[in-house]
């Protein structure tokens, strides 16, 4: 969990790719969650890391949810809307009253919407 995301000084991104996401693409998972809300300060830097991550997910997408408006315009600022999905609909306000299985489905809906 982070309540701050910094990937200026300590390449967060880095960490969060090598340790966690490396491991789930090597198992065949290519769909991503990301729940932000608790997010309070990103420092923006490369892109490479989510490029990367982008690409090793071919077919898949990575969704962020929640995340807060000042969040989503630094993303938009280092163009990390090219390879996260973000803002608009993936703005739930009940996403915890459902349970894991229906949340994956119903962002899994909102996203086949807006990539086709």
């Amino acid at each position: 969990m982070f309540g701050e995301w910094n990937d200026a000084l300590h390449n967060d991104i880095m960490y969060f790719k090598r340790r966690v996401v490396d491991e789930f693409v090597a198992v065949g998972i290519n769909q991503f969650i990301l729940i932000g809300e608790n997010v309070m300060d990103y420092h923006g830097a490369q892109d490479d890391y989510y490029a990367e991550w982008f690409e090793d997910i071919e077919d898949g997408w990575i969704a962020a949810v929640n995340f807060r408006d000042h969040i989503e315009r630094e993303w938009q600022k280092f163009r990390l809307d090219y390879y996260l999905n973000f803002g608009g609909t993936l703005h739930l306000s009940n996403w915890r009253t459902l349970t894991p299985h229906i949340f994956y489905d119903l962002i899994k809906g909102l996203m086949v919407r807006r990539l086709t």
